[in-house]
């Protein structure tokens, strides 16, 4: 299995993000780096280079885009998914997520551990859909599909 040695996210166009949005999408970034599976399955008789890959991440026409490169520079994919299929788990994940951060301002403990349960339950959906979308396309493990969801969800808050 390879991996991803490179994550580049194209927020150019969009609005500046909270310090909460921020802080997630460092931590994603560094998580994914740290460890992740990502690997792309042969494809007819094509070739496809070895990893590790840069992964370049943008909305482009309303659509998710995977742009791929390997280490050696050669372009090894690119794949273009619908933002459809994550609106309403991005929109739940904010939200939660919104919930989260207050109360870990004013509330005690077991209440923090309960909405956080209910924000890695997003969080483990929006991962799920991301595996289904990807299928054929890569091949990654659970905690990759999580941490690329996040970054997804930050790249998303401004589409």
């Amino acid at each position: 299995m390879s991996r991803i040695n490179k994550i580049e996210i194209d927020d150019r166009n969009l609005p500046p993000p909270t310090p909460e949005i921020e802080q997630e999408r460092k931590v994603a970034m560094f998580d994914l780096l740290e460890e992740n599976s990502f690997d792309l399955p042969k494809r007819d008789d094509r070739l496809v280079p070895d990893g590790p890959f840069s992964v370049d991440l943008s909305i482009r026409d309303k659509r998710l885009v995977f742009d791929v490169t390997a280490e050696s520079g050669d372009k090894a994919a690119e794949f273009h998914l619908s933002l459809s299929p994550f609106r309403q788990v991005v929109k739940d994940y904010w939200a939660i997520c919104e919930s989260y951060y207050d109360a870990v301002k004013n509330m005690p403990p077991s209440q923090i551990e309960t909405i956080d349960m209910a924000r890695r339950g997003i969080h483990d959906e929006g991962a799920r859909i991301l595996a289904e979308r990807l299928e054929g396309k890569a091949t990654i493990d659970h905690d990759t599909a999580r941490r690329l969801f996040t970054l997804i969800c930050v790249l998303h808050f401004g589409a």
